[in-house]
C-alpha cells in the first residue's frame, strides 16, 4: 500500500454514490450544531452561514469513495473557515473525520496526514494569535489544555483511519486467496478428470487396437477367431463408453452423487479377463489380511493396475504379467510386473500413463516406483497410505513428463 497521494487501492470510479450515510451525517452535524452552540454563548451563533458553511463540509463527502484526497482537504479547509468565523466547536469535526477515513482507506496516507496537520496548525493560529482579528472579536486565547485534546483527537482519527486500511486490506487479501483457491480447485478438477478419462481409455483402446489387428489378421484364414475378436471389441468399447458417461455426467451435474459406483480393487478379475483377451495372460497374487480401503484408495489402486497392464499390451513383448496386492496395516502396496522385452510397436496412448499413476499415488501421499528390471522385463511399484477419509481429489501433484 503506498503512503503518498498516488492512486493507491482507492475505490473505482463507477462506485455508486453513498447518498445514506453522507444524509445522515449532514443531518447530525446541523442539529448537534446547534445543540453544541447553546453551550459556548462566548461564540457566534449558527449565521445562515454557518449552516452554509456545515452543509458544505458535509456535502463534499458524497464525492470521497471517488476524490478522497481532494475531500479530505475540502473538509479540513471549511472546517477551518468555519472555526476561524467564529462559530461553535461541534460535530462538524465529524466530517473531518470520515473525509480523512476514507482517504486513508484509499491509500492516500500522506494526503489525510496533511489534511488534519494543516487543520491543526491552522486552528493553533486562530486560537492563539488570528483570535484578535476574528469574530466575535472579544474572545481571549483558547487555554491550551484544548489543544491536548485536539491532538488526542487527531492521532485518534489517524490510528481508527489506519485500522480500516489495514482491515480493508485484509479483505482484499482474503477474497483474492479465496479466487486464487478456487481457481486452483478447478483447475485440479480438470486435471483429476482428464487423467480418469485417460485411464478408461486408453486400457479399453488398447485391447480394440490389438483385438482389431487380430481379427484383420485373421479375417480370412479364421473367420471364427475374428468373430471373437470382434466381440472382445464390442465388450471393451461397450464399459469403455459406460465409464465416460459416469465422468462426464459427474461434470454436468458436480453437486450430485454418481449413479453408479467407482471401480475398485475388487474388480480386478474384469481386468484380468479384458488383458486375457488382448492376448495378455495375468497371474494376480494377494498377500496380507484384506483391509477395508477407503474409496479414493481403492480407485487409485484399481487405475494404476489398469493402466500398468495397459502398457505392458501395448509396449511389452511378454504375454505374461503378475499382479501382486500386498494389504499391510498403515499402506496398500502394489506391484505389476512383466518379463519384456520392450517392443518398438505404437499401440496409441498419450505417453502419460505413468505420469498419471505418479499424480494419482502422490495425490494419496503415497509413492510410484517404474522401470526396468535387473533380469529383463518392467517393474511398476506402488504404495499407497491407508489413511481414512483422503480424498485423492484434495491435491494434485505436479505432472512429471515421461
Amino acid at each position: 500500500m503506498g503512503t503518498g497521494a498516488g492512486t493507491g487501492t482507492g475505490e473505482p470510479t463507477g462506485r455508486r454514490l453513498p447518498w445514506p450515510t453522507t444524509i445522515a451525517l449532514t443531518v447530525f452535524v446541523q442539529i448537534g450544531s446547534g445543540f453544541a452552540g447553546h453551550g459556548q454563548p462566548d461564540r457566534e451563533g449558527l449565521a445562515p452561514l454557518a449552516r452554509v458553511l456545515l452543509f458544505l463540509a458535509t456535502a463534499v463527502l458524497l464525492l470521497r469513495h471517488r476524490h478522497p484526497v481532494p475531500v479530505a482537504y475540502a473538509t479540513a479547509g471549511l472546517t477551518l473557515v468555519y472555526i476561524g468565523a467564529g462559530f461553535p466547536y461541534g460535530p462538524v469535526f465529524l466530517a473531518v473525520a470520515v473525509g480523512c477515513f476514507a482517504a486513508i482507506v484509499a491509500g492516500h496516507r500522506r494526503a489525510a496526514w496533511g489534511a488534519v496537520g494543516g487543520l491543526w496548525a491552522g486552528h493553533l493560529l486562530i486560537a492563539h494569535w488570528l483570535y484578535r482579528w476574528l469574530p466575535p472579536g472579544d474572545d481571549g486565547p483558547r487555554p491550551w489544555g484544548e489543544e491536548l485534546v485536539a491532538a488526542v483527537w487527531v492521532v485518534a482519527i489517524v490510528a481508527v483511519s489506519e485500522l480500516g486500511r489495514v482491515r480493508r486490506e485484509q479483505w482484499a487479501k482474503e477474497r483474492a486467496e479465496r479466487a486464487e483457491a478456487a481457481r486452483r480447485r478447478a483447475d485440479e478438477e480438470r486435471l483429476r478428470m482428464a487423467r480418469e478419462l485417460h485411464d478408461v481409455l486408453a486400457h479399453s483402446i488398447s485391447v480394440i487396437n490389438v483385438q482389431a489387428g487380430v481379427g484383420l489378421a485373421l479375417l480370412d484364414s479364421d473367420p471364427e477367431q475374428a468373430r471373437t475378436a470382434l466381440t472382445t471389441i464390442k465388450a471393451a468399447s461397450k464399459e469403455a463408453l459406460g465409464e465416460v458417461r459416469q465422468v462426464l455426467g459427474t461434470l454436468r451435474a458436480p453437486g450430485e452423487a454418481p449413479r453408479a459406483p467407482a471401480p475398485g480393487l475388487d474388480r480386478l478379475p474384469e481386468l484380468v479377463e479384458q488383458a486375457r483377451s488382448a492376448g495378455l495372460t495375468v497371474d494376480v497374487t494377494t498377500e496380507g489380511a484384506h483391509a477395508k480401503v477407503p474409496p479414493g484408495t481403492d480407485l487409485a489402486a484399481f487405475r494404476i493396475v489398469q493402466e500398468a497392464l495397459t502398457n505392458v499390451v501395448r509396449h511389452s513383448g511378454s504375454r505374461h504379467a503378475r499382479v501382486l496386492v500386498r494389504h499391510e496395516k498403515a499402506s496398500l502396496t502394489l506391484r505389476i510386473d512383466d518379463d519384456g522385452p520392450a517392443t518398438s510397436a505404437d499401440a496409441g496412448g498419450s505417453g502419460n500413463g505413468l505420469a498419471g499413476m505418479r499424480e494419482r499415488a502422490a495425490a494419496l501421499d503415497g509413492t510410484i516406483e517404474a522401470g526396468p528390471r535387473p533380469d529383463g522385463g518392467f517393474r511398476v511399484t506402488a504404495t499407497l497410505p491407508l489413511a481414512a477419509g483422503r480424498d485423492p481429489r484434495a491435491r494434485t501433484a505436479p505432472r512429471e513428463d515421461q
